[in-house]
This record gives C-alpha cells, structure tokens and sequence, in this order.
C-alpha cells in the first residue's frame, strides 16, 4: 500500500492548523513538512530544515511574508522557499542555490494536501458540498495506515442533528487505499462523514474527518461527540497494533539541489542571459514620466530575489536594459520595475514607454545583487533621488517588515513624481518627501541629513549621478567611513578612455591575452571563449568584477569606492583598463 503513496495525494494539516503566522509541523511517509501561510494567503509546504544546521524551520518566525530560522536567523521567502538572508553574511547577498525544497499544496475539504511525487488531483468526493463543511480535529494514532482504515469500518457515531439518540445506522459508503466514506442516519437525520488517513511513518497515521455540515449552535458538541468515539477507537487500533511486530520506519530521500539551480544556463552571443520569459501582467503610471511594469512567469516560479537585486530586460528593439526590483519582502509571484521615460533616451525607456504593452513577452535575467542591504546596522539612512528609489523602497519594505528603524529619504521635483505611492505609503513616518529644491538647496538638505553619523549608521544612496557625487563627499566631510556609505549609479557618467593596450593574464585559466586599444578587457575575454557575466557593460553594477592579483588597475568605474580603487585589488572589466603593461587576473 505505501509503495503507491508517493504518487498520492494525501491531507497533511487542516486549514485550522494555519492560524496568522503561525508554521504547522507535519509528517507524511517519514518526511517532515514546515507548513505556513503568508499574509497573501499562500499555503508554503516545505522540507522541515533549514539548509544551514538542518534546524527544523517548524519552530522558525513566520512574519507573513519570510520565514525566519530561530538558530541563526536565516531567512526564506514566501512562495520560493530561496534564501534572501544571511545574517552571519549581512554585507552579501544569498547564492541563488541556497533554496530549499519545496512540495506542492492544495486546500480542499478544510484540509491542506500534498504529495511528492503527485499523480492526478486531489481526490473528488461525492457528497461533500463546497461550503460548509465540518473538519474534525486531527487524530494521531500508532498504528499503520492499512490498518486504520480496516478498523473505521468499524466507526459508529450519530447524525450531527441526533447526538443524543444511540440507534444510528452506519453505512460505508465508499472506500480507497487511505480513505473511508461512512453515512450514519437516525430517523430524518442524516449525515457523511469521510475520513481520510495520513501515513506518517510505516508505522503511524493520523485520521483526519469531514463532515458534510452540522448545525452552528451544535457544532461544538459535533466535534466533542467525534474526538470522544474516535478516541475510543484509537485505543483499540493502538493495542492491536501492539500484537504485530512492528514495520520498519520509513527514510526520506534528501534531495540533492534541483538540475535547474546546479547547471549553468546556454550563454548568450554577447554573454549576457536571459533565461526567464515574463508576460506584462499589469502597465501603470507609477508617477510622472514613470511607468510601473508588473512581471509575472509564463510558468513555474521567478527567482528568489534580495533587496537591492536588478535583472536585465532584453526588449523588443534588441536593446538590453537593467531595472530594480521594488517588491517587498515575500511578494515573490512577480517583479515589479519602474521606468522613468528619458528625454535622451536611446530606445530603452522609450520602448518600454510606447511599444511594450499589458500581454507582451519579455526575456529577463535572473536577478543579481551588486547593491545588498546590511541588516546589522543600528540606524539606515536612505536618500534617493528621482527614480533612484526602486531599489531603496525594496530595501526600506524590507526593514519595515522586520520592525528595523531606518529613515528614507526622497528627493523629487513635485509630489507627482513621488513613485509606487502605494508602496510608500506602508512605510510611514519613515518616508521622508524632499521637493521641489534647487541644487544648491539639495546640498544643504544633504548636509543636514549627513551632519550627525554615528557608529553603527549606513548609508545608502541611488539617483542621479550629481546627487549621488554631491551626497559620498558630504559624507566624506562629516566623518561617514566608506565602508558605511553603499551607492549604485545607474550610468557611468565618465568619458571612458580606451586608447590604452596592454596584457591580460588570467591566473586560473593559465591564459595571456593582449587587450588591444577600442576593445574591453570583457570583450577580449570572451572572443577567448572565457564566459564572464555581465549586466550593464558600463561600470555601474558590478556584475563583471574580476579580482587582480598583479598589476595597476585603471578604474574607470561609478561601482568601487576610494578605498577599493586605492587598494587596487578589484576591476570592473566591461570598462577598466590597465596602468601597468600586464594584469593578472584571477580568472
């Protein structure tokens, strides 16, 4: 019987298990379930374990949207089950592999079904209606499965409109591998009762009963008529159980992590990938001159993402854009980007603005993160500045969700360039408008915000790149250390100077290569067949970092801070050059 039982769907919890933010221990064939639902409504059933220590994730926080870890607080998002923190690596975003397993849910009946390896739907039960329906109290019971459901033929109980009479006539009515369907009546009443058995473990089982309804003033007594009789039961299953030696326990499988995450994606013609199609679910005005795009899967689940991620989207022109994700934490069904329309625009915002619409298929990236947010600060100070705020509002969701204090700071012409107002507006006293100021009042409001670090404070700034030079030497001057200050510019604003030719040696790979004048080091790499990623190909994200081992960088980066380009260990290779007639790489 249980060699079929992996295909099967069975109830592991029922919907009372589930109250707000609250995670169900469940067991099925030996395997233990953390079962949760989010603040959406979405029913999580995942392996019990966090991917750290193996910590049971059943005693974890579920704060509606993540799960958090109680033995050093790793946390999992809703939906995705992927790792988007990492408190003994807060500067760090997770590896897109650190996702744990996650298994299918149905609710029906008032109950919570899984599978492992599901085979058709759920069970369809004549007779039980839609609504109104009456979910025992879950029952565990020593015994095997096969065994339970022989010993409820046996169950007799009465109508849920006669619980005081004692003359009921009870009728199988139907009958599977882990089911039970039984009709009592007495006189007019009439009532089914359907039980479903849960296989534990080879050896232990939990029924689990519906009613087709009982009336609400008697159902309290229902339930207390059902809990005394099969209790009665149980302890007659369980001593005959005791009389037979008992089977061996069952050993899940721990599964290795999925193909999909361990295997490398095709790689593009110019490197860059876009593994992922999303249909635009929704087109919105997010703000003036803004669009908010709303991006959801054609199937499966979309990535797990950190805030501060970005993906690149691939457009209908050809052209290849990169833009924030501004989800909170746990809104994992979708991104959601915003486009601010360019008057300079070389066909990136302008397509996204007139040419793309609601139903159009994009290619995405999966979502990097070159711009993580630390959770261990005391106090974080956000300034954004136009729409510099995309990913500034996923990191303030983020702290808000976590009850972590943090300031943001919004810099915009008017109120009507404010965007995602209905994100903001969850954020409180914490948002901060700035409107309407000339550049030399920005300064003197930056100066203001920057006055007063303290130990413990982080800083992190996206806008225009004027704002964000403006803001780094502010802080510079009132004593931020660098370490403190996190920025991303979207474009690198500086004239590159590629008229240079020099070596390249990648250490690892055991490779010279000559990186001649009007070619990148990146562009050189991959003629080579080297398949180094990359997003913006400006020196702006930092996806294509490389680590120098030898050799004077030329940084023509916005990525590295003063004290990264001094220490000369790190290069942007889209952009950067070389100094010295050779670099070693270590690639």
């Amino acid at each position: 019987m249980l060699d079929t039982a992996k295909t099967r769907w069975h109830p592991i919890a029922a919907l009372h298990d589930l109250p707000l933010r609250h995670v169900f221990h469940a067991q099925l064939l030996g395997r233990e379930f953390a079962v949760w639902r989010a603040d959406d409504g979405f029913v999580n059933i995942w392996e019990n374990r966090c991917l750290h220590r193996g910590v049971r994730l059943s005693i974890g926080i579920n704060d509606g949207r993540e799960l958090k870890c109680q033995y050093h607080g790793w946390r999992y998002s809703n939906r995705t089950a992927g790792c988007t923190y990492i408190p003994a690596h807060p500067a760090d975003a997770p590896a897109r592999t650190i996702t744990n397993r996650t298994f299918p849910a149905v609710t029906r009946y008032g109950l919570v079904w899984t599978a492992e390896e599901p085979e058709g739907e759920v069970p369809d039960i004549a007779g039980l209606p839609g609504e109104g329906l009456l979910t025992l109290r879950g029952l565990p019971v020593n015994a095997p499965a096969d065994r339970v459901v022989a010993a409820l033929r046996d169950y007799r109980f009465q109508p849920s409109g006669q619980l005081d009479g004692a003359d009921a006539t009870v009728e199988v009515d139907g009958q599977s591998a882990f089911s039970l369907c039984l009709r009592a009546r007495a006189g007019e009443a009439e009532t089914l009762a359907v039980f479903f058995v849960q296989p534990v473990d080879s050896n232990r089982s939990v029924i689990r009963g519906v009613l087709d309804g009982a009336p609400d003033s008697a159902r309290l007594a229902v339930l207390r008529h059902h809990n005394a009789r099969l209790s009665k039961l149980r302890e007659r299953i369980e001593r005959e159980a005791l009389a037979v030696p008992t089977p061996a326990p069952l050993v899940p499988e721990i599964e290795r992590v999925s193909p999909e995450l361990a295997e490398m994606p095709e790689e593009t013609v110019h490197g860059r990938k876009a593994t992922i199609r999303v249909s635009v679910a929704r087109k919105w005005d997010a703000a003036d001159g803004i669009a908010g795009f709303e991006l959801r899967p054609l199937r499966g689940l979309l990535p797990t993402f950190q805030p501060g991620a970005h993906i690149d989207v691939h457009l209908p022109n050809g052209l290849i854009r990169q833009y924030s994700i501004t989800n909170g934490p746990g809104e994992s069904d979708h991104y959601v980007i915003g486009v601010k329309r360019e008057a300079a625009s070389q066909g990136g915002s302008l397509c996204l603005h007139e040419t793309v619409r609601e139903g159009d298929v994009l290619a995405i990236s999966e979502p990097r993160n070159n711009f993580p947010l630390r959770r261990d600060a005391v106090k974080t100070v956000f300034i954004a500045g136009g729409i510099g705020i995309t990913p500034l509002l996923s990191m303030a969701q983020a702290l808000a969700n976590q009850q972590l204090a943090f300031d943001l700071h919004y810099f915009a012409q008017n109120a009507g360039q404010l965007a995602f107002p209905e994100k903001t507006a969850g954020l409180g006293a914490a948002l901060k408008p700035h409107l309407g100021l000339t550049p030399a009042e920005t300064g003197a409001r930056l100066a203001e915000i920057l006055s007063d670090y303290r130990p413990g404070t982080h800083l992190y700034l996206c806008g225009p790149g004027p704002m964000l030079e403006a803001a780094r030497t502010i802080a510079a001057e009132r004593g931020w250390p660098e370490t403190a200050v996190h920025f991303e510019y979207f474009k690198n604003t500086n004239v590159i100077d590629d008229s240079s030719s020099f070596e390249v040696a990648l250490a690892r790979s055991c490779m010279t290569l000559t990186v001649p004048s009007g070619k990148t080091i990146l562009d050189v790499m991959r003629e080579a067949g080297i398949d180094m990623p990359s997003s913006c190909e400006q020196g702006a994200c930092g996806t294509c970092i490389a680590t120098v081992i030898e050799g004077e960088p030329d940084h023509q980066d916005v990525y590295l801070n003063e004290a990264e380009r001094r220490a000369g260990t790190k290069i942007m290779t889209c952009v950067s050059r070389a100094k010295s007639a050779r670099l070693v790489l270590d690639l």
